[in-house]
């Protein structure tokens, strides 16, 4: 089959950068893919982060890619849309993670020509943070595609929603396996300033409201002397908040901030450090967090907001904790330490590392790709 893959890639870094450069190597293990990139992801004066591109020492995929499609430049839809119909694909694969990206990809793909049939990887449908155009953007975008994967049954209920009828498989997050092997656990501790005796609880990657970092912090300060809470992560917006929290936190000497983007070279470290890593989440869909997570046989504690539940509880990989509420994350903390639930975790997670690996997902994303 000839896959053309619409999305983001090298130079731009990121989880949907990471995940797209996995996906694309699946793929072209039996197919033959080109990838097409942004020229232009975002403007500079919307993007909340420090830098969209990837920094001297990242380590990053970069494999070939096309750069041909800016989110702000009408015309560019045109001259992406020409350039795949140029490659003739059977197949155009896009991710779809925010409404901002509906007006230019919707362009692209109502622009395919006839045989080549368009599927999206939905990472979200319904934002988490609203905006005016959110529903328009979206709406726009979805009716331009044959069909769509989503990662969750909450996104599938939500593309629903919004789009009854539409085609739709759910194939779960595959695991991420580009971080390389865990780092020694000792020396990773040292280095992150955790006691060899302590337990330590992980929260990493992007710092966003919605992901409820306040919420961990706070749960952290119900604990005991005995935890460590290591925040890793870039925030996008002001950290300036939980640095409050922090301060007024009974553990605040406890707390470790590492806030800034963590380079793939450093992920085993942070990941191998940990005892557990936390998603405090007050709402979600899937996260790829568990899929590094997962890799580095580290359980995980959610709460019981969109398709956490079926990552970590369905896998019986971690634990689930009723809401995204100080208490109840402090009692979910407490219950997975004092019940020794680590080894029978990582024990399911083992089965998940065999069942769900990238080649699998691309095999049932173009088994499907042919039905439609």
């Amino acid at each position: 089959m000839k896959i053309a893959y619409l999305s983001t890639f090298h130079p731009y870094r990121g989880g949907i950068a990471q995940f797209n450069a996995s996906l694309f190597r699946a793929l072209r293990e039996r197919n033959e893919v080109r990838a097409y990139n942004f020229t232009r992801q975002y403007p500079d004066s919307l993007f909340p982060g420090k830098t969209q591109y990837v920094q001297p020492g990242d380590a990053t995929d970069a494999l070939d890619n096309v750069r041909v499609l800016d989110s702000i430049n009408p015309l560019s839809y045109f001259r992406a849309a020409e350039a795949i119909n140029a490659f003739t694909p059977d197949l155009l694969v896009m991710k779809f993670w925010m409404s901002f990206f509906g007006p230019s990809l919707g362009a692209v793909a109502g622009r395919m020509k006839p045989p080549t049939k368009v599927v999206t990887v939905l990472d979200n449908v319904i934002a988490h943070e609203k905006r005016f155009f959110d529903l328009p953007f979206t709406k726009y975008f979805l009716r331009r595609n044959h069909g769509f994967v989503a990662m969750s049954s909450s996104v599938e209920r939500d593309l629903l929603s919004l789009s009854p009828g539409a085609r739709c498989i759910r194939i779960p997050h595959p695991l991420y396996d580009h971080f390389g092997e865990k780092a020694d656990r000792a020396a990773a501790r040292e280095r992150l300033g955790i006691g060899p005796e302590k337990r330590a609880v992980l929260f990493f990657g992007f710092i966003r409201d919605y992901k409820g970092l306040d919420l961990l912090i706070e749960a952290f300060g119900r604990l005991d002397d005995r935890y460590v809470l290591v925040i890793a992560g870039e925030t996008y917006g002001s950290f300036d908040a939980y640095s409050a929290l922090i301060a007024r936190s009974p553990l605040r000497d406890n707390i470790r901030v590492f806030n800034d983007y963590i380079p793939d070279s450093r992920v085993p470290e942070f990941f191998s450090a940990a005892d557990v890593c936390v998603l405090p989440y007050r709402s979600a869909t899937q996260s790829g967090i568990t899929s590094i997570a997962y890799h580095f046989d580290l359980p995980v504690i959610a709460t019981d907001v969109g398709g956490l539940a079926e990552e970590v509880g369905g896998r019986k990989a971690g634990l689930v904790v009723e809401r995204p509420d100080p208490d109840a994350i402090a009692a979910g903390i407490r219950t997975y330490f004092d019940g020794g639930m680590k080894e029978a975790c990582v024990a399911n997670i083992a089965n998940v590392k065999r069942e769900e690996s990238w080649s699998n997902f691309a095999e049932k994303l173009t088994r499907f790709a042919a039905t439609l």
